[in-house]
């Protein structure tokens, strides 16, 4: 699908490949968070924003946007007032918060690990 247009799969190490993009956004921490809240079940937007502490309002809604223009997330307006908005997963976006879902465990459970490899680096760098 990248440098030879007819194929249907994409190749993350042509240049030219909208793979990367894709990466790139799968890679950042507040889509990897957004997925795996999304994961327990449909949510309204403030209560996803109280979930990830530390998320601005903007960067919430940038994320939001992103994952639903790449067809991850699906956005549901209800007609009240105020209008309420409620985000759920499609199911490519399911398929793909198992696997962030797993990624974010490993972090959480050798996160002490990570800690101790870097106190030791910075020690032998003289950081």
């Amino acid at each position: 699908m990248c440098a030879k247009r007819h194929e249907k799969r994409g190749d993350a190490y042509d240049p030219a490949c909208p793979t990367r993009i894709v990466l790139d956004q799968i890679a950042d921490k507040w889509t990897v968070l957004v997925l795996g809240a999304l994961d327990e079940g449909p949510v309204r937007f403030n209560a996803l924003k109280r979930r990830l502490a530390g998320i601005s309002q903007k960067m919430l809604g940038q994320t939001l946007r992103n994952l639903e223009r790449n067809g991850l997330v699906a956005r549901r307006v209800f007609a009240t007032v105020p209008v309420t908005v409620e985000y759920s997963l499609t199911p490519l976006g399911s398929r793909l918060a198992e696997r962030v879902n797993d990624l974010r465990v490993w972090a959480e459970k050798h996160i002490g690990q990570i800690v101790a490899a870097q106190g030791s680096f910075d020690a032998r760098k003289g950081a």
